[in-house]
């Protein structure tokens, strides 16, 4: 009987040490890969001045929870290991209450996240129209999720809330705009 409980405690440890690697590793967000790919992304971003020193500025407009109460929002195209595709930046400014002389004026106090919606090659994610989604603190870091997971890749796929569940409630995953097509 005590072999029994013993390998039973044993068992038990092991799963619990060894559960979190395997959750990680099939996550469907936030791995290293999605972390370097975001790294990528984002170098991509400053070349094109949509993101760090000297960006291109435009003017904010109201927005809205999650994003931020005044926003500047961006579509282009961009390359990343030979592939070509929509790449979506919006700037979410806060905090509540913020008003768009305050952002004009004095963007960079204001500025609380920068969210990315790129369109990857066939095949990355087929259910949600191939995006990667990414939210980067300020200075490029990435974001995280309360419970620690990095907000780059397939962000919240599956759930009932989060990026995924909210923009697929469109046919192009898109509030802002109809001009790009799959």
């Amino acid at each position: 009987m005590k072999r029994i409980l013993l390998a039973t405690t044993l068992t038990t440890a092991l799963t619990a040490v060894l559960a979190p690697a395997a959750r990680a590793q099939d996550a469907p967000f936030g791995t290293d890969a999605d972390a370097a790919y975001a790294a990528e992304l984002w170098s991509i971003m400053q070349e094109l001045k949509l993101v760090g020193d000297g960006m291109i500025r435009s003017f904010p407009y109201e927005g809205t929870d999650p994003h931020g109460m005044m926003l500047e929002t961006f579509y282009t195209s961009a390359t990343i290991g030979g592939h070509t595709g929509d790449l979506l930046v919006k700037r979410n400014f806060g905090p509540e209450g913020v008003e768009r002389d305050q952002v004009l004026s004095d963007p960079g106090t204001h500025l609380g996240a920068i969210t990315v919606m790129y369109r990857r090659e066939a095949g990355y994610d087929a259910d949600n129209q191939n995006w990667f989604w990414v939210k980067y603190l300020p200075d490029g870091t990435l974001d995280k999720a309360p419970n620690g997971m990095r907000l780059a890749g397939r962000v919240a796929k599956g759930a009932d809330t989060g990026c995924i569940a909210c923009h697929s409630g469109t046919d192009d995953y898109i509030f802002t705009t109809d001009h790009l097509m799959q």
